[in-house]
C-alpha cells in the first residue's frame, strides 16, 4: 500500500508541477505582452509629443497671420473710405466745372 500511495504521491506532485509550469508560462507570456503595449504606449507618446512640437510653430505662424489679416482688412476699409471722399471730391469738382459752362 505504500507503493500506491507514493505512486499516487508522486503523480500528483507531477501533474501539479506540469500546472504551475502551464501557469508561469502563461504568466510570462502576459507580461511579455504588458511590456509590448507599454513600449507602444511610450512610442505614442513620443509621436504625440514631436507632433506637438512641430505645431507649436504652426500655431504661432497661424496667430500672427491672422493679427496681419486683421490689420489689412482694416486698412483695406481706411482706404475704401479714402476712395470715397476722393470720388465725392472729384464729383463735386466735375459739377462745379459743369455748372461753369
Amino acid at each position: 500500500m505504500a507503493s500506491a500511495s507514493s505512486t499516487s504521491a508522486r503523480s500528483l506532485f507531477v501533474d501539479s508541477k506540469m500546472r504551475l509550469a502551464d501557469r508561469v508560462q502563461v504568466n510570462v507570456n502576459n507580461i511579455a505582452s504588458l511590456a509590448r503595449q507599454i513600449q507602444r504606449g511610450s512610442r505614442s507618446s513620443e509621436i504625440l509629443m514631436h507632433s506637438m512640437k512641430n505645431f507649436t510653430p504652426q500655431e504661432h505662424t497661424l496667430e500672427n497671420s491672422d493679427t496681419y489679416l486683421r490689420k489689412l482688412l482694416l486698412m483695406t476699409a481706411h482706404y475704401e473710405y479714402q476712395l470715397d471722399a476722393i470720388e465725392k471730391i472729384r464729383r463735386a469738382e466735375c459739377s462745379s466745372y459743369v455748372g461753369k459752362d
